[in-house]
């Protein structure tokens, strides 16, 4: 059955492509009178980004809404004639957006300029996947390094430049202010940060999306399932981290918006019946941002949301020990 499914989506994603190449005009700038440049983004960190750094200049079509799980995405052909008729595509890299491949090749083929976030970064800086092995992937989940993000900023402001020379003062400006921003956040987190005990700095969650973060702000991260969501963690995982939040006496542990709570609940119970007490802190925005209601619809209010949740539930911990 998974097999079927898979030539399915294959097979749409096919015909979307076909659809992309023989139905859409070559000639993208007549579609509208709006004159503001179209830029499609893949995931919401990048949507963000984009229309502070592009401003009033850009109109910007985000595909991945809040809590969607980027690793799991399969272009639907709304997306792809989007892409298509856009001037400018940008998504993240690092094989986080591995179902769009196809959709990519084909885009170049049509002169849309497609811009990787992941190429602003320093290759040294490009983490691998924790644990170790002759197989080690990248980490794509460059977005919880706020040094790296500045880095994606300046280069998506270049590119925006270079692309479109004659509102270079507007973007680099934009870049400009967003970067203080940026630098704002980075004290916050590290103020927050104080407050927790380096023996207490553990971060516990569904899948190992904040290894950039543990990197940047000195915290132990494990994720239960590894980097990509695809991964089913399983019983002998669960009980082997189970073992670990015993020795280490962690009493917190995190879901994910994008991820489903089960592996969480499960390890709370394997706890359980060691009988150490492992409660569920809350919920972390990781592969996507939140929605406008819950304050975390932005990169800054995302991650100071995260911040304020993991030091609050650790400090809470701390004082139970």
């Amino acid at each position: 059955m998974r097999d079927n499914m898979k030539h399915l989506l294959k097979f749409s994603v096919l015909i979307a492509i076909l659809l992309l190449t023989g139905c859409v005009p070559e000639d993208r700038d007549v579609q509208s009178s709006d004159e503001r440049m179209p830029v499609v983004t893949t995931t919401s960190f990048l949507t963000d980004l984009i229309e502070t750094i592009g401003g009033e200049n850009v109109s910007v079509t985000g595909l991945m809404g809040p809590g969607v799980d980027p690793h799991d995405y399969q272009p639907s052909t709304s997306d792809i004639v989007a892409m298509g008729e856009a001037e400018i595509v940008v998504y993240n890299g690092l094989t986080l957006e591995e179902r769009f491949s196809e959709v990519f090749d084909q885009l170049g083929e049509r002169d849309v300029l497609t811009l990787e976030a992941a190429e602003g970064i320093v290759s040294s800086q490009v983490l691998l996947e924790s644990g170790g092995s002759d197989t080690q992937a990248v980490d794509p989940h460059i977005w919880f390094s706020v040094n790296r993000w500045k880095q994606v900023t300046k280069y998506l402001a270049d590119e925006l430049s270079d692309h479109d020379p004659e509102n270079r003062e507007v973007y680099t400006a934009n870049a400009e202010a967003y970067l203080d921003e940026l630098k704002e956040l980075e004290t916050y987190i590290e103020t927050r940060i104080e407050e927790v005990p380096d023996t207490s700095r553990y971060l516990v969650t569904a899948h190992d999306a904040f290894q950039y973060f543990g990197e940047e702000f000195g915290f132990n991260v494990v994720g239960l399932q590894g980097m990509n969501t695809q991964t089913e963690a399983g019983t002998g995982d669960i009980s082997q981290l189970a073992s670990f939040i015993v020795d280490k006496d962690i009493h917190a542990v995190f879901v994910e918006s994008s991820v489903s709570p089960r592996s969480i609940e499960a390890l709370i119970e394997a706890a359980a019946s060691r009988g150490h007490d492992l409660q569920n802190a809350g919920e972390l925005y990781s592969d996507a941002l939140g929605s406008p209601e819950d304050d975390a619809d932005t990169y800054i209010s995302m991650y100071k949301s995260n911040i304020d949740t993991i030091v609050d539930a650790l400090n809470k911990e701390d004082q139970l020990k």
